[in-house]
């Protein structure tokens, strides 16, 4: 689509309990595209529904109430389907009615519209709606094992902002759905348009892939006296050389058994998974840097070749290094 093509229009599922920024946000970075279109004398490319089985005033998590119009017929060709997330507890479920009706209308038009797209838990439905078999997803970090337990089809991505497979999007916590959705515009409109959006809004503009989720040393903040804390201090100027779980727990003080316990009860990774994670965010801040190659990338970040750096963020970002560098280095321009 570019700016003279026909509107879009994008239809936003809630349900009682969703989670309010996870539908505001993707709302606002379309209405902002509406907005840039006005002031530049074109008209809106985006028609935005907000809609929920029996419409209405459907209630989020924080208490703030939305009004929803009545779920629209299955037919959505050439429309963006967006499912909105909530506490996974709150997601509509076969067991209930309203539940089996969200579902069931979510198979149909999710099959129908151009792209299928979900924020944070949001996976959940379209997973519980039988959309993503055999797929590449993400979701809110917390929630991965829960997707991963539930749904063991899927390829969950934990450390990807947000996720395309063919016409299925899913993005990462909360937040992320703006960054989806300026992806998007961006895919709709044009980089230009996009970065205008991200301007007016004040975001940054993160392009198709993904950044991870959070950081090894937020990770290490939150357990400041902790062994994930103490194993990533050991580890960050340690991470071109070669290192393996004996090390790694001789320098906790600690048997091979019980870093594995501890390590897994703090953070929810195992050494290696640690150890990787930290190579991949040393892997990105050098490929964020002007004028990197990707072997040098390779090499002092501990991957050793391009072969481990590109398995390393295939699977764990879902794009290639040079995918990442092309969207992420910068260019020493202001825009």
């Amino acid at each position: 689509m570019n700016a003279s093509a026909a509107t879009v229009d994008i239809w936003l599922l809630v349900f009682p309990n969703f989670l309010l920024l996870d539908a505001t946000g993707p709302v606002q970075v379309f209405s902002s595209a509406n907005d840039e279109a006005r002031d530049a004398g074109r008209a809106p490319p985006y028609r935005i529904h907000l809609v929920a089985a029996g419409g209405g005033a459907v209630t989020s998590s924080s208490g703030v109430a939305l009004l929803a119009a009545p779920l629209p017929g299955p037919d959505l060709d050439g429309a963006t389907l967006i499912v909105s997330g909530g506490r996974v507890e709150a997601l509509p479920c076969a067991a209930q009615a309203d539940g089996r009706v969200t579902l069931d209308w979510v198979a149909d038009a999710g099959a129908t519209a151009a792209r299928c797209c979900s924020v944070c838990t949001g996976s959940f439905v379209l997973a519980r709606a039988g959309l993503l078999d055999g797929r590449r997803v993400v979701t809110h970090w917390a929630d991965v094992a829960a997707l991963r337990g539930e749904h063991p089809s899927l390829t969950v991505m934990d450390d990807a902002l947000h996720v395309r497979d063919g016409k299925f999007h899913t993005s990462a916590g909360i937040s992320a759905g703006m960054d989806l959705a300026l992806s998007l515009v961006e895919q709709d409109l044009g980089r230009d348009a996009a970065l205008a959006v991200a301007k007016r809004m004040v975001l940054f503009l993160k392009r198709p892939g993904g950044q991870r989720q959070f950081s090894s040393e937020l990770l290490a903040q939150s357990h400041p006296l902790g062994v994930s804390a103490q194993l990533t201090s050991w580890l960050r100027p340690r991470l071109a050389q070669p290192v393996d779980i004996g090390q790694m727990a001789s320098a906790c003080a600690l048997s091979v058994r019980s870093l594995y316990r501890k390590l897994r009860e703090e953070a929810g990774l195992t050494p290696a998974q640690l150890l990787a994670r930290l190579r991949l965010e040393v892997a990105c801040m050098l490929l964020e840097q002007p004028g990197m190659m990707v072997k040098q990338v390779a090499r002092q970040s501990g991957h050793g070749t391009e072969y481990n750096l590109r398995r390393a963020f295939a699977a764990q970002l879902g794009v290639l290094p040079s995918q990442y560098q092309a969207r992420f280095a910068c260019t020493g321009r202001d825009d």
